[in-house]
């Protein structure tokens, strides 16, 4: 639903992030007995797997469906999963240096995604708001940011890239341990 993409006949998740896609290759490995086609994008450092069968892209597509509806109405530990695998995959945390601005943004092309983010936010009392030109939910201010911390927080081994254009940091950082702080 996040890095990844259905299509006709195959499945595809790309990411920088190689904890996050070795976990993508180990669980369809485990579950569907799969092994993907690997490329590695040197100029973008983008890791992409491939699946290639029109049966496991239509299976994914009507369970994207279903994972839509069921979420709503799921126990807080499977809301906190679903949020933690996307702010994983798409989200940031954001400081800006000088001042005292801190926000944890997470991205998506999909208006509904967001809004369907958002809501589950609100199931962990975290207020988050939409800007639809940045195609982001941004959650900010200090108490929903220690909430956020507390009751979703990003997975242990996953780590802000260096290596982007725009990373003020200039080295790797694990994502989790640098929201703590």
């Amino acid at each position: 639903m996040f890095d990844g993409e259905i299509r006709y006949g195959s499945c595809v998740y790309q990411n920088r992030n190689i904890a996050l896609v070795n976990k993508v290759k180990d669980l369809m490995q485990k579950i569907f007995n799969l092994k993907p086609y690997n490329k590695f994008y040197e100029e973008t450092g983008v890791h992409r797997i491939s699946f290639h069968y029109v049966e496991l892209a239509d299976y994914f597509r009507e369970k994207v469906k279903e994972l839509k509806k069921y979420i709503t109405n799921s126990s807080l530990l499977e809301k906190k999963i679903f949020l933690q695998v996307f702010f994983d995959d798409e989200g940031c945390a954001y400081i800006y240096i000088r001042g005292n601005n801190r926000k944890i943004r997470g991205y998506q092309h999909n208006l509904e995604t967001l809004r369907l983010i958002q809501a589950i936010l609100q199931d962990f009392d975290i207020k988050s708001r939409i800007e639809e030109k940045g195609q982001e939910v941004v959650i900010s201010g200090k108490p929903n940011l220690i909430k956020f911390r507390d009751k979703i927080n990003f997975s242990k081994g996953i780590f802000i890239n260096p290596e982007r254009k725009n990373s003020i940091w200039k080295k790797k950082l694990e994502k989790e341990k640098f929201f703590k702080k």
